[in-house]
């Protein structure tokens, strides 16, 4: 039988597609999930929760700390064991977790369910992104990205109205067939993954050039010789030689030390990187994503079934205006879309704050309407983080962060985001019931904060390529980006492109070289080496290399 069963070209690309974006749905899922199963009377009962805030805030956050040990071990063994077999590995481990929460009849095993499932998502979503991107033709990875960050929220959604319809059964299986139905998930995964094509940047990295150079041609839907195909074999390995004699290990970024790549502000680009993840948990997002069937009903003082109801609908909205915005991150820059919808969320809390504190006033007597009147800034809270917040801190650090960086960058900034999730999950439920209306001047504070420090500090990234990054890091030390218009700029910056026209006519036989020329020209004749870096068209390659 023919590899793939057959398939290459698009098709083939499609069943990458399906595999990456069930994973991202997924962890769209089990994030929703469990905020419903946690207001679930016979939950309470079964595993002896009923007043227990701090503990139940506990079993709902010790998932993201498997999930923080899921991503730090994606580092070593996806190298290791390649995508796929970690995808495998890390779906294998989220099945032991789910049947052991499915089966929970106490607070211990439903812990380790919790725990387990998370280092499997870890795993799992640490590396879906990666296999998707070393998988497809660069000019289709932009609009796959999309998709899957529609389809997480998707399943955030899902989540939510299959919580709340299950509300109405009552007994066991309000709870156990919610957490069960993410089985499904896993099951697609298990029938996809095995039998679709490992990466081939993994392969050529181990060796395996004829088996990548193969995957590439079936990808391309072409000939195995064809001059597309030996570029992107040779643009690979221009990539992986790169990282190889560039790359800095651990432990001299442990010690502050960045070898050659000091020039480019190393350590500075890692952090901005992490910074982005870190201000996503500290925005509240999770405040309402775990928890807003809690908050609706102890904050806000509605019934279980209509705080149920309200966190589905609002699941709705956010899916439409991540929507809206993740097409338009080029468009609007990164810097502006993270400035507005940081306002913006301060501006919901604002009222938030204001209205619950009235609510909760002894004696106000318009108690019920000012509750009712903050349900509508939680709803307008979703909007400005799925057309900001959503998309941009995970798009963020792979772009900030050199070439030879790019895989600890990505992996320090999800290992950032998932130590941080941990503890905002961890302290809501506690915060809410010692501190009531005062708990939400925090994620006021925070995100009226994320304003000033987006503008001081984090260039624009949009409508740049990889090597402009680098160039503007190599020219500018000072770590006030605000001041250099370069900087800033939504569009990309004229000085940018009259140097890659400058590059580009230097070039013998009219390949686009970006900050460096090759000494021994280009082509299907010259597999390019580190001294030259070759891409193809503007168009197929907008962040540099093809297969970089």
């Amino acid at each position: 039988m023919a590899p793939y069963f057959g398939l290459t070209g698009g098709w083939l690309t499609f069943w990458v597609t399906v595999a990456c974006a069930t994973d991202m749905t997924l962890f769209g899922y089990d994030q929703g999930v469990f905020g419903g199963v946690i207001v679930t009377q016979d939950f309470l009962d079964t595993l002896n929760l009923n007043g227990k805030t701090t503990l139940i805030g506990t079993v709902t956050a010790l998932y993201d700390i498997g999930c923080f040990l899921g991503a730090i071990s994606a580092v070593a063994l996806g190298d290791l064991l390649g995508r796929k077999k970690t995808i495998l590995l890390g779906t294998s481990i989220m099945t032991i977790g789910a049947i052991m929460q499915i089966a929970a009849f106490n607070v211990p095993v439903m812990i380790a369910g919790r725990v387990i499932a998370g280092i499997g998502n870890g795993l799992n979503t640490s590396t879906a992104p990666v296999w998707q991107s070393e998988t497809s033709k660069a000019s289709w990875r932009g609009k796959l990205v999309v998709i899957e960050m529609i389809l997480n929220i998707a399943g955030f959604s899902l989540s939510n109205w299959m919580t709340y319809g299950f509300s109405f059964v009552g007994g066991p299986i309000s709870w156990r067939f919610p957490l069960a139905f993410q089985l499904i998930f896993i099951l697609i995964l298990f029938a996809t993954v095995p039998w679709l094509p490992e990466s081939p940047r993994w392969l050529m990295a181990h060796g395996n050039v004829d088996q990548a150079r193969q995957i590439l041609a079936d990808i391309e839907g072409r000939n195995v010789n064809d001059d597309l195909v030996t570029q992107d074999v040779n643009d690979i390995q221009f990539a992986v030689n790169y990282e190889k004699e560039h790359g800095v290990s651990w432990g001299d970024l442990l010690r502050g030390r960045a070898g050659d790549q000091a020039g480019t502000s190393t350590i500075r680009r890692l952090v901005l990187g992490m910074g982005t993840q870190i201000m996503q948990q500290l925005s509240g997002i999770n405040v309402t994503s775990y928890y807003l069937p809690t908050v609706l009903i102890s904050s806000v003082g509605l019934s279980n079934s209509l705080a149920r109801l309200l966190a589905a609908c609002n699941s709705v909205s956010y899916l439409f205006f991540s929507l809206i915005g993740v097409p338009n991150v080029e468009r609007w820059g990164r810097r502006n879309l993270m400035m507005y919808a940081a306002a913006g969320q301060a501006f919901c809390y604002v009222f938030i704050t204001v209205l619950i504190r009235y609510a909760e006033m002894p004696g106000y007597e318009h108690q019920k309407e000012v509750a009712s009147a903050s349900v509508a800034f939680f709803f307008l809270y979703y909007v400005f983080f799925g057309i900001g917040w959503q998309g941009v801190p995970w798009l963020y650090p792979t772009e900030i962060n050199s070439l030879s960086m790019r895989t600890k960058g990505a992996a320090l900034g999800t290992a950032a985001n998932w130590i941080f999730n941990f503890m905002v999950v961890e302290i809501t439920p506690i915060g809410i019931e010692s501190l009531g209306w005062q708990f939400y001047i925090i994620w006021t504070v925070f995100n009226a904060a994320f304003v000033p420090i987006v503008y001081l500090f984090y260039p624009e990234t949009a409508d740049r390529t990889l090597e402009d990054i680098d160039r503007l890091f190599r020219e500018n030390g000072d770590i006030f980006i605000f001041k250099d218009p370069n900087a800033i700029s939504a569009k990309r910056p004229l000085a940018y492109s009259e140097r890659e026209d400058f590059d580009a006519r230097m070039d013998p036989d009219g390949y686009s070289l970006r900050g460096v020329v090759s000494k021994h020209g280009s082509g299907k004749d010259n597999p390019v080496g580190n001294e030259g870096v070759m891409v193809d068209h503007e168009e197929e390659a907008p962040y540099g290399r093809r297969w970089s």
